[in-house]
């Protein structure tokens, strides 16, 4: 049956009234992508300016010797909050920001996959930041670091709740960063236009995909790190304390893991964004598109095998020492590669300058010298020299800002014109660029000198006979002129949304496909998706915008009222499915707040609260798909050109499957870390001794129950396929998860003094891991079991057991390492 053809302005209207956000407080419902991703960049520019605030209170303390402007304590509060408000609360928030914005219109999608996951992820990384600042401000800040070192951070030496601060907020603000990569892992690989295939992704797509996939294996062991520590400073688990058998390099071991990768997980979008602008202003395609991509996996593996790098004055033994040594100057080859590629992009092409290139020059210079230092850093015998010293401060400063805040600057003019739909009018963001850079490198150059000079990090005051007087005073010149630049980047964006031109749609003349839509888009992106035939950085956005706002391409109408984009194999791009979005909902801002009493509830201590919070995160959660699914088949739907797919509800590999999969990789890394911990502080934590435990056999009841609970499920799963009633099943598999669980916190009890060493400590983590996800198993499993009763599970629409079987797998799992480590643990003893 032909579709009536309707015009280009009555399907704006169709689509605007499906995919539009209400107005006024209906505000607070938005998910869409393009409101979420602009909130994102807001809230990380204004923590950017508190961040940078804290830097010049940093600089003025230092400008002189034997200063009195911050005592000892307040410096240790700023130091702190400046370094983590710009890992945690700037670099990575801006670049998911900028990810959830751009990559739909990149990918030629009408959103992400899971829309109320990111406001909810929002939601949350708000209230962390926050719960940081507002204690900040009260004057119980963290002051142990950004790093947390323990045993400095131990309830010990940091009593109070500033250590506390630090680990619940930032845990917090970490669900925000988990939940953007499950997002963009399952938007990149099966939400892409039809014909996109993987070879055809735009590079920032490729970039953006290596990055979530390593914060799904980056983040777990920070996460993880941080409930051991505040274990220990609530509940006086020893898992760091050397005196009951922990160990705190365990610590930053844990850290370190993920803190290297983290260096990379923040470069790697800005080396995107390069990748992005630089084509269009070389007016080329990207040199060496297939190297580019090896190089930026190469990368991320190898930067999982680095994190001892800041580790080298610890202890560790020489072999480790030249192992690591080695992995941390090769890492140096897939950058050089990228730097190649984007120089033989420009030497190739027709350069022409704008401001974004400008920026980008600024990271060439700026980025090289870093990489230098860091190659000299990775050498042992430098290092154990200027470790702690002013010298590593410069180099973390001239990778990090020359990695990720100058191409971020070149990214904001280049799409602001995209985000407006206007033109700069005051020309100020010349002489901001070289506020910045001159500013920049007088300030950090500079602290080369001092670290070499012996100058140690994270001191508040020195004396003024050790000739670094002067020094430190331009060095905290040249930081209030970079302050200047980048105060006249925010007023040069101020007066551009304010006054600037409207401007013509495809500004830069580039190749890509979010310049195929009106500036600024419509809430819906695209009035019909298009067909990729070639690589998607290689297109005519001009003519193809235009054929797309007259609905030629697919999905090119409005349908019941139906949030509609496509999904497509994962390989060759082909459609293979329709993905039905949820509208605006208010569920995740009530979500999010439920999470953040939790939160309160540990940091104040309050704990009767915390499982009530709990109870009310997962009865939200459970409300959630209510509005998803069917209640009865529908077969094919048309999806224009002359074909027709199933709904995503109908498909066994939709992208509910794909992000369970990617939110069970994070988890497993979790997992991974914590037996690592157990097996690293038997091995060598040097408290551990004692006479042997008695072996427990309550993981062998847990995992018989478990594995059996996994069966159940997996028969349930096949009644459902052959047209069978698998209520009964499902009910069996949650009993016996629950059983489980009664298992897992039987062996917790039975356990003992948790307290009097780290073997029992530990057992009580491995314990507590099982029976959360037995739990889970058995919630999923409840869930499962009401979707069929209600009538949204059929044998075609099947989803809910596959999840089912997946979670229960998982648990039964779980418990087989844990009833190992539970005989290796009572064997090695301890005294527990």
């Amino acid at each position: 049956m032909s579709r009536p053809q309707m015009s280009p302005i009555a399907l704006h209207k169709a689509l605007s009234a499906i995919w539009e956000t209400p107005p006024g407080w209906g505000r607070l419902s938005a998910v869409n992508h393009s409101i979420l991703g602009k909130r994102f960049m807001v809230l990380a520019l204004v923590f950017f300016t508190i961040g940078g605030t804290l830097a010049m209170l940093i600089r003025a303390q230092l400008a002189t010797p034997n200063s009195a402007f911050i005592g000892p304590e307040l410096y240790n509060q700023i130091f702190t909050m400046h370094g983590t408000v710009m890992m945690f609360l700037f670099a990575i928030p801006m670049f998911e920001g900028l990810a959830i914005y751009m990559l739909p219109k990149l990918l030629g999608a009408r959103d992400l996959a899971f829309p109320r996951m990111t406001a909810y992820g929002f939601w949350c990384y708000l209230f962390g930041g926050t719960i940081l600042i507002v204690a900040m401000v009260l004057g119980y800040a963290p002051n142990s670091g950004w790093f947390m070192y323990t045993p400095l951070s131990s309830g010990t030496y940091t009593p109070g709740i500033n250590a506390d601060v630090w680990l619940l907020g930032i845990t917090f603000v970490e669900i925000s960063a988990i939940t953007a990569a499950v997002e963009l892992v399952v938007t990149i690989l099966k939400m892409r236009a039809p014909g996109m295939s993987l070879t055809r992704m735009p590079i920032f797509a490729w970039y953006m995909l290596v990055t979530a996939s390593m914060m799904l294996i980056g983040f777990p062991p920070l996460i993880l790190g941080s409930i051991l520590l505040e274990l220990e400073r609530a509940f006086d688990l020893p898992f760091f304390d050397p005196t009951r058998g922990g160990d705190p390099l365990l610590w930053q071991h844990l850290f370190w893991l993920f803190g290297h990768p983290e260096v990379y997980i923040i470069f790697l979008p800005a080396a995107g964004v390069l990748s992005t602008i630089i084509p269009t202003f070389a007016r080329r395609p990207l040199a060496a598109y297939n190297a580019i991509i090896v190089a930026i996996v190469s990368m991320a593996f190898l930067s999982f095998g680095l994190w001892v790098h800041h580790m080298f004055t610890v202890g560790i033994p020489h072999l480790a020492l030249a192992f690591f040594s080695a992995a941390s100057a090769l890492v140096a080859i897939p950058t050089a590669v990228q730097i190649f590629a984007w120089i033989g992009t420009l030497a190739s092409g027709r350069p022409k300058f704008d401001v974004p290139m400008l920026y980008v020059v600024g990271f060439f210079i700026v980025f090289v010298c870093g990489g230098l230092t860091g190659v000299m850093l990775a050498m042992v015998p430098f290092n154990t020299q200027a470790h702690d010293s002013y010298f590593v401060v410069a180099h973390l400063h001239y990778v990090l800002v020359g990695g990720f805040v100058f191409p971020m600057l070149a990214a904001l003019y280049y799409w602001l014109p995209h985000f407006t739909g206007r033109s700069s009018v005051y020309r100020l963001s010349v002489p901001a660029f070289w506020l910045i850079l001159i500013g920049f490198n007088l300030t950090f150059f500079l602290m080369h000198l001092t670290g070499l000079m012996g100058m140690p990090r994270r001191i508040s005051s020195y004396p003024s006979n050790w000739g670094w007087d002067w020094l430190n005073l331009l060095s905290s010149f040249g930081g209030f002129i970079m302050t200047m630049g980048f105060a006249l980047v925010l007023i040069d964006i101020i007066m551009q949304f304010r006054f600037g031109r409207r401007t013509r749609r495809n500004i830069w003349q580039a190749r890509t496909l979010e310049w195929a839509m009106p500036t600024p888009p419509p809430a819906y992106n695209f009035a019909a998706l298009p067909t990729v035939t070639t690589r998607a950085d290689d297109l005519d956005p001009g003519k193809l915008g235009a054929a797309l706002s007259g609905g030629d391409g697919y999905l090119g109408f409005a349908r019941a009222g139906r949030q509609e984009t496509l999904g497509v194999d994962m390989m060759s791009g082909e459609p293979d499915q329709v993905i039905i979005l949820p509208r605006s909902t208010f569920l995740p801002l009530w979500t999010a707040l439920a999470t953040g009493v939790f939160f309160l509830g540990l940091l104040f201590k309050v704990y009767w609260i915390v499982p009530l919070a709990a109870v009310a995160v997962v009865i939200l959660f459970l409300v959630w798909p209510r509005s998803l699914g069917a209640k009865s088949d529908i077969g094919p739907i048309d999806i224009g050109q002359g074909a027709a797919v199933p709904a995503d509800v109908e498909v066994k590999n939709n992208v509910t499957w794909w992000a369970s999969i990617a939110a069970l990789a994070a988890d497993g890394t979790l997992y991974a870390s914590l037996l690592f911990g157990a097996l690293y502080l038997a091995i060598a934590a040097p408290g551990w001794s004692g006479d042997s435990a008695a072996i427990d056999w309550l993981p062998t009841m847990g995992l018989g129950t478990g594995f059996v609970a996994a069966l159940l499920a997996r028969l349930a799963r096949r009644f459902n396929a052959e047209g069978r009633v698998p209520f009964g099943w499902l009910v069996g598999a949650a009993t016996l998860s629950g059983a489980t669980v009664l298992a897992c916190v039987l062996g917790m009890v039975l356990i003992g003094d948790v307290t009097a060493h780290a073997n029992a400590a530990l057992r009580f983590a491995l314990y507590s891991y099982c029976a959360v996800h037995a739990g889970i198993a058995m919630l999923v499993a409840s869930h499962a079991a009401w979707r069929w009763r209600s009538g949204h599970v059929s044998a075609t629409r099947a989803t809910d057991l596959r999840l089912a079987v997946l979670w229960t797998d998982y648990a039964a799992l779980a418990l087989v390492p844990t009833a190992a480590l539970m005989v290796i643990l009572a064997v090695a003893g301890g005294g527990a």
